[in-house]
């Protein structure tokens, strides 16, 4: 019996795809399904597509037993994948870049905000007079932790206005109550903070707000470009030896930004933690639909974004060498496009 040549090539096909088969499911299979988060402040809107991705499931769906430690801020869960007792970190995109230049390579993978969504407000009680950045001098200013991106962000502000980090004190304060006592009780005097804390301070009218990240607009006009802010990021040893788990944690959380930008304010508000709503779900509504336009739709970094990292850190950190910094070595999309090809309605 002849064999055609048709016949021949579906023949071929078969047996290509008996071949391939084995290597794809090796390719999706976890190389762990345990995973440990450390993140700096879950409750914050920052961290947002972290929690829905957690409370919604997402990790769930793609094979891993994802365990998330909420710590008081970014710095602290930094120190902990660092020391080893985390895997990632949902933490500031420029952590990254700071970890580089001390010869630690870290990279981001997947992005949940495209601003920093941080908010500078001075006391209206402890500094009824404020004027110009210049009376910041002097004072102490509440920040998440030392060391976080509340932190970055009021050094880069007080470096544009003439000021160093050393002419104010930072207080840590966390990211939740205690930051809002220690502003209403005159603990500080002014606080770098996110929502719903800052949303809560504002609905008091016990804070001046002197700089604000929260749109894209301020941001690029503070920063001078897009600043890429939360995202998960872990160490380059860690992705080499756990590509899938990686990939895996990318969809999750893709899933988890586009879930958010086609939910509203209610249906959010519904399903995060009573805790989160800090006793007031309607204040936190407003502060997730002020928030909305700068978390991620899509878990991409922007092309500009590392750059716009870079220059901001390089213009507060003493002594940062910002032309040893390769910023190839930090980021990626490559995780987050196989993740919207998958998902690309989620």
């Amino acid at each position: 019996m002849q064999i055609s040549r048709r016949d021949m090539l579906k023949l071929a096909g078969v047996a290509g795809a008996t071949l391939a088969a084995p290597g794809i499911v090796r390719a999706q299979s976890l190389e762990t399904k345990e995973v440990t988060i450390a993140v700096g402040g879950a409750a914050l809107i920052y961290y947002l597509p972290l929690s829905i991705a957690e409370i919604n499931g997402y990790f769930k769906d793609e094979g891993l037993h994802a365990k998330v430690v909420d710590f008081a801020g970014g710095s602290k869960a930094l120190q902990a994948v660092v020391g080893g007792s985390a895997d990632v970190v949902s933490g500031a995109f420029e952590h990254t870049i700071n970890l580089q230049s001390k010869g630690q390579m870290y990279r981001a993978f997947v992005q949940q905000g495209r601003a920093p969504m941080i908010v500078l407000g001075v006391s209206k009680k402890n500094m009824p007079d404020y004027k110009t950045p210049a009376d910041l001098k002097g004072k102490k200013i509440g920040v998440t932790a030392p060391g976080s991106s509340t932190n970055m962000m009021v050094s880069f502000f007080l470096a544009q206005h003439g000021l160093k980090p050393t002419d104010v004190s930072f207080i840590g304060v966390g990211a939740g109550a205690g930051a809002i006592t220690a502003l209403r009780t005159g603990q500080i005097d002014a606080i770098a903070n996110l929502d719903p804390v800052i949303s809560t301070l504002a609905k008091e009218d016990a804070i001046q707000i002197i700089a604000d990240t929260r749109t894209l607009k301020d941001t690029i006009s503070i920063f001078g470009g897009n600043m890429p802010s939360g995202c998960l990021y872990t160490s380059q040893a860690y992705i080499d030896k756990n590509p899938n788990v990686v990939q895996a944690l990318a969809n999750a959380m893709v899933r988890a930004d586009k879930w958010i930008q086609a939910s509203t304010p209610d249906q959010i508000a519904k399903v995060v933690p009573e805790g989160y709503l800090l006793g007031d779900p309607e204040l936190y509504k407003l502060a997730l639909q002020g928030n909305k336009e700068a978390l991620s739709p899509d878990g991409r970094v922007p092309d500009d974004g590392p750059q716009t990292a870079l220059k901001s850190l390089a213009a507060f950190v003493p002594n940062f060498d910002a032309g040893k910094i390769d910023l190839s070595k930090i980021w990626t999309n490559d995780f987050v496009a196989k993740a919207n090809e998958k998902y690309p309605n989620a």
